[in-house]
């Protein structure tokens, strides 16, 4: 993935019968507040045209040549009109580019007092102008909240924000690579996927065999596995029944994994959790996906792999680590309110309270706790969430998805494991969407507001998607 830092390409359209002291303005004042808000940019120099800004053909070829030279660095264009500007110019600019990236469309405002022929922008006009156009190429772009904002207004540096964040799942996507370590469970036939159609979308699976994690695992010294030992200790309480050698064993686990994502250069991945490790190697997995997730590297239990990817998008989304969980039980009779819970897998910072690490509950009463230690437990505290699931449709061909928001709840609920009571609208229509579009059991969730982000990713991507919050 690229460095967190966006940069962005810029274009500054302007038509020569308006004043083009108004553009310079606009340029300055724009770079300033890019700058301010820590955004690099790529821009062409205003001696390198005549007017200091795209107007002619000519502009456009130049333009569209340093993005050429930059493309590796660009990871969104700013189409920027301080009047009405020349829509066939700003299209060639883009075209001639070659850069496939999201594109964000804002129009200075007019003042009232300021309209003569002198003073007058018309970009509330010429905005429609260039959309027009981008959809006449079929070219993907975001639109501002408002239709006219200035370039220093708090609105546009608030669209700015989501803009980067969708600049940052587009970009973070690309060519992404994702471990799958070991099959999935025969009995959960629901993580099945299509790799074929996550290649399509230039995503990656590196698939690996369980049992050569294990084998690396086995040959890990004790002494090279003692800064692992300190971090696992000092990750949560740990019980004091839990004996050494089952910390030193999760230990080496989790070392071999790093080891595999490092080697194939993974930014997310799933692990085949329940029960061949248990059975063969006598742990649980969750806490080195707990682990990882804390790192931003969101791992998937069950081995679902698209489980992961939604983990991943809403992680770049927000910049908090993400979990997996299960739509699992109903609250009572809220029909607006749920349980979701897993053994569990979720990172430290997402429970956002003090985690236990014990072992798994259901099957540890099944082949000995002895065998499952790993669990991360606790109740994940009150706040906003997003909730996001990505899924692969094998009869249609394409990637589905859908998307909302709630609450996390300080609600009881005496079950084990890690546990989060939610307040979702609209909860009994989702849960129908679920069920009939044939999405898995699981959902991806993360602290804080991005449901509007994600749909906007998805038109880049060309996922379909449904927001619960519209």
């Amino acid at each position: 993935m690229k460095d967190s830092c966006i940069t962005f390409g810029i274009i500054i359209g302007t038509r020569g019968i308006f004043n083009p002291q108004l553009a310079h303005s606009d340029r300055k004042i724009l770079l300033k507040t890019l700058d301010s808000l820590g955004y690099n940019s790529i821009i062409l120099p205003e001696g390198e045209i005549p007017s200091g800004n795209i107007e002619t053909y000519q502009d456009a070829k130049k333009c569209a040549s340093l993005f050429k030279k930059n493309q590796d660095k660009i990871d969104g264009i700013l189409v920027i009109l301080p009047n009405f500007g020349d829509e066939l110019v700003i299209v060639n600019s883009i075209i001639l580019s070659g850069l496939n990236v999201p594109i964000l469309v804002q129009a200075s405002c007019d003042e009232i007092d300021k309209v003569s022929v002198s003073e007058r922008r018309d970009s509330f006009c010429g905005k429609i102008s260039v959309c027009n156009n981008f959809v006449q190429y079929g070219i993907p772009f975001t639109d501002t909240t408002l239709h006219t904002e200035n370039v220093d207004s708090p609105e546009f540096k608030t669209d700015l924000d989501r803009f980067a964040r969708v600049c940052r799942i587009v970009g973070g996507l690309k060519n992404a690579r994702l471990g799958a370590i070991g099959t999935r469970p025969a009995a959960f036939q629901t993580m099945r996927f299509s790799e074929k159609i996550l290649q399509d979308f230039g995503i990656t699976v590196v698939p690996i065999d369980l049992s050569e994690i294990l084998a690396v695992a086995g040959k890990i010294d004790a002494t090279k596995a003692v800064s692992k030992v300190d971090e696992i200790r000092n990750y949560g309480k740990i019980p004091s029944r839990i004996r050494s050698d089952s910390i030193l064993k999760q230990a080496r686990f989790s070392l071999a994994v790093e080891e595999f994502i490092e080697k194939n250069e993974l930014i997310a991945g799933a692990i085949q959790c329940w029960d061949s490790l248990e059975y063969n190697y006598g742990c649980a997995a969750c806490l080195t996906m707990s682990m990882l997730s804390e790192r931003g590297i969101p791992f998937a239990c069950e081995m679902d792999i698209t489980g992961a990817l939604s983990m991943l998008c809403l992680q770049l989304a927000s910049g908090n680590a993400p979990a997996l969980l299960d739509w699992n039980n109903n609250y009572g009779s809220n029909p607006n309110k749920c349980v979701c819970t897993h053994c569990s897998n979720f990172p430290k910072s997402f429970m956002n309270s003090n985690i236990e690490i014990s072992e798994l509950d259901i099957l540890g009463a099944t082949i000995g706790r002895d065998r499952c230690f790993g669990a991360i437990k606790g109740h994940v505290a009150p706040g906003d969430f997003t909730f996001f699931r990505v899924s692969t449709d094998d009869r249609k061909g394409y990637i589905k998805s859908y998307t909302g928001e709630g609450k996390f709840t300080d609600d009881p609920f005496p079950m084990d494991g890690g546990i989060a009571v939610t307040k979702i609208k609209n909860l009994q229509k989702i849960m129908k969407y679920i069920c009939s579009e044939g999405f898995e059991h699981h959902v991806a969730m993360v602290r804080g507001n991005v449901a509007d982000t994600l749909e906007e990713v998805a038109k880049y991507l060309q996922w379909k998607i449904n927001n619960f919050q519209k």
